[in-house]
């Protein structure tokens, strides 16, 4: 079952209107819609002009583009940032530089990706005490060396 999710474009923007660059690709490609650079070590938050009207039960995430990460160091900082259903204003994605030169950004570059995401209908419980489990309070490489 598709369901339609609203968008829009700001003013001037409609160019840069989330696609994806194939058919049976999971996630939208969003573009910059500023020309900017970023430092090494530092954080820019990159408008891209699309607004979403989101259903109730639904997300979108702002995920990092793989190409993006591996051949500049470009990452998204809170990846994946999280669209809630009430938002309505312009979509950002927080990029960080990791690599040791300045990253150039266009207007019309792809920045990152957007996936939107069905939400598991649940409610937080609040109890005394949890089952036991085989793995228990062990986090945080627990596991092992890695």
């Amino acid at each position: 079952m598709s369901v339609a999710i609203r968008f829009k474009m700001l003013e001037g923007c409609d160019d840069l209107a989330p696609a994806k660059a194939h058919s049976d690709d999971a996630a939208y490609d969003l573009r910059s819609r500023i020309d900017l650079t970023i430092d090494p070590g530092k954080v820019a938050l990159v408008p891209t002009g699309l607004t979403l009207e989101l259903p109730v039960g639904y997300e979108a995430q702002v995920r990092p583009r793989s190409g993006l990460a591996l051949k500049s160091g470009i990452g998204v900082l809170n990846g994946p940032g999280t669209i809630d259903a009430g938002y309505r204003g312009e979509v950002g994605s927080i990029l960080f530089n990791f690599s040791d030169r300045p990253f150039e950004i266009r207007r019309g570059d792809r920045i990152s990706q957007m996936v939107i995401a069905k939400l598991a209908d649940v409610h937080l419980e609040s109890v005394e005490q949890l089952s036991e489990s085989a793995r228990g309070t062990g986090g945080f490489g627990s596991t092992g060396k890695q």
